[in-house]
C-alpha cells in the first residue's frame, strides 16, 4: 500500500513539475506593427498644411515648427 501511495506521488510530482513546460510564449502576436510618422492617421485631426503620406512635406512641417514654436532661444526678447 504504501508502494502505491508513493508511486502516486512520484507522478503528480512529476506532473506538477512538466506542467510549467506547456507555458504559451509571450509574443505580441497579431499586434499591429506601428507605421512611419509622416504616412499620417487617416483622419482630419492633422494640419490641414500637411499632406499625408509625404515624407518630404513631413520633413519641412516640423523643421518650421522647431523653429518657431518650440525654439525658446527664438522666443526670448
Amino acid at each position: 500500500m504504501k508502494r502505491v501511495t508513493a508511486v502516486f506521488a512520484l507522478g503528480a510530482l512529476s506532473l506538477a513539475l512538466l506542467s510549467a513546460c506547456g507555458e504559451k510564449p509571450q509574443t505580441l502576436g497579431g499586434a499591429k506593427q506601428d507605421a512611419a510618422a509622416y504616412t499620417g492617421v487617416g483622419t482630419s485631426f492633422s494640419d490641414p498644411q500637411w499632406k499625408q503620406r509625404d515624407r518630404a512635406a513631413w520633413e519641412s512641417h516640423l523643421k518650421a515648427r522647431a523653429q518657431q514654436g518650440q525654439n525658446d532661444y527664438s522666443r526670448m526678447n
